[in-house]
């Protein structure tokens, strides 16, 4: 009976360490299978124009933490990328330090300092309570639009990766700014929120992304692999403040540091749903 014990142990030892080491090896094939691919995101052609992209998010460290294989595409190719956060972060009392956090991070992903717009309006204050409003949001977004001569603009979807409420705010506030601007020559892309399992998988998720873009309507998804995951790191600890230890725990393991999925925000779906806001 000891015997047959000790041979069950073995046995679910050995199956233990087999399961690990298929984990390990999917894990590191993930990282590696990517690099020959080259994404069709915004691409048209070999001498297709290079865009003039705005990064909205919400508060200092929300593109280190879920936007850093966007930015990283983006950059590495030639884009001009503009980075708008719609607050310094103040929750805790340290807007002043979180926003030269994000300065010292772009510098990190060879964003210009120039091209980084922090905000600190009274009304759009960091904080789980806190709703912003929406055509605020919009307004703010357009006179930047405008301003940069934008003709690409990337946020959160509508759960906002992690839920908080202003992140899918700021969702929110860029679909009522395509509402009011319908007629513009506009792309506008969602980062996918995913389920916790996939959150948590580090760069095996690249195999699900993958497969979530090649199923959807062409054009309509497309599968960002971060092709330096160690400056997402690096970008990440420039954020001293934030830099404790279960967010270097959520750098290490969220497929946000490894792949992003960028979904196109339909314009028919904006003008529809204009057009039904009037009716109301």
């Amino acid at each position: 009976m000891v015997w047959k014990t000790k041979r069950y142990k073995a046995r679910a030892g050995i199956m233990w360490l087999l399961a690990l080491a298929s984990l390990v090896f999917l894990w590191f094939a993930s990282l590696i299978a990517y690099f020959p691919r080259k994404p069709a995101f915004l691409i048209s052609g070999e001498n297709a124009n290079k865009s003039n992209a705005l990064l909205v998010v919400a508060h200092p460290d929300d593109e280190s933490m879920f936007f850093s294989p966007t930015i990283s595409f983006l950059t590495s190719r030639g884009h001009n990328l503009h980075i708008l956060c719609l607050s310094v972060g103040d929750a805790d009392g340290k807007g002043n330090i979180r926003k030269e956090e994000l300065y010292q991070a772009c510098v990190t992903f060879k964003v210009p300092r120039q091209q980084v717009k922090v905000m600190d309006h009274p009304d759009l204050q960091d904080g789980f309570g806190n709703k912003w409003n929406h055509n605020l949001l919009s307004k703010i977004i357009e006179e930047e639009v405008l301003a940069r001569g934008i003709n690409v603009v990337i946020t959160f979807d509508d759960y906002g990766v992690s839920g908080h409420c202003n992140h899918r705010d700021v969702h929110f506030g860029v679909r009522t700014f395509l509402q009011e601007t319908a007629q513009r020559d506009i792309e506008a892309w969602e980062l996918v929120s995913t389920n916790i399992l996939r959150k948590y998988s580090g760069p095996v998720d690249f195999w699900i992304s993958m497969l979530f873009a090649l199923l959807s309507p062409t054009g309509s998804a497309h599968c960002l692999m971060n092709e330096n995951p160690r400056r997402s790191f690096i970008a990440m600890s420039q954020h001293s403040s934030q830099w404790v230890w279960f967010r270097k725990l959520f750098v290490s393991f969220s497929s946000y540091t490894y792949v992003n999925t960028l979904r196109s925000i339909d314009r028919l779906e904006q003008v529809q749903r204009k057009g039904n806001d009037q009716e109301l």
